[in-house]
């Protein structure tokens, strides 16, 4: 089973159909019973909005201890805030994340008045680290983002992928069972939905 964790602030029907789209024959859940995100063989972890917001939501509902768990002992997709939240801090309203991650969140500040913020459209992904979930998706291949703010984790070699929006920033990050990304795989066509199967076969 897959436990796509509802926080009430991920994008989790359009993440529910993509996966059912290249797995139909899985149990995939949208769910916010801590018990049933435990009983999951794997667990995708999305998030949209501002991070402050979803700190909050997450811990109201009473799944910020069974997200950090699940972050140790099973395959976990972060997807956009759920990657940024995996993480020690943020600018973003001077919030605490998971401490899953040693690192921050910062926010594009561009010198050059063409590179608005947010960072939204198709961007090209360039591969770090080899890895699964990138098998079938050539290098530099686009993907789609919508995000104000990025990541800077402490290690580098964490680091899976890297985008470019003036300057280079880490939009993929790996560790163990953990694979977490700044864009929308579901949202991203072919590639996106390449990625996603990869993580329904991905194992640890």
């Amino acid at each position: 089973m897959i436990a796509i964790v509802d926080y009430g602030m991920g994008n989790l029907r359009s993440v529910y159909n993509a996966f059912k789209k290249v797995a139909p024959n899985l149990n995939v859940v949208i769910t916010s019973d801590a018990t049933e995100i435990r009983k999951a063989d794997r667990v995708v972890f999305p998030g949209q909005g501002a991070m402050p917001d979803c700190v909050r939501e997450l811990s109201s509902l009473g799944l910020t201890d069974v997200v950090i768990e699940s972050t140790r002992n099973k395959p976990f997709l972060g997807i956009c805030i759920g990657l940024q939240m995996l993480h020690d801090f943020s600018d973003e309203g001077g919030v605490n994340g998971l401490s899953v991650i040693p690192g921050k969140v910062v926010k594009f500040r561009p010198k050059n008045h063409f590179n608005k913020v947010p960072h939204m459209g198709w961007n090209q992904v360039s591969q770090i680290r080899d890895h699964f979930i990138w098998n079938g998706i050539n290098n530099n291949e686009r993907f789609y983002f919508v995000h104000s703010y990025y990541v800077e984790p402490e290690n580098k070699k964490m680091i899976a992928a890297k985008c470019s929006y003036e300057a280079p920033f880490c939009c993929a990050i790996s560790k163990d069972n953990i694979f977490a990304v700044q864009f929308h795989p579901e949202k991203s066509s072919t590639s996106g939905l390449q990625l996603l199967q990869n993580f329904t076969r991905w194992k640890i």
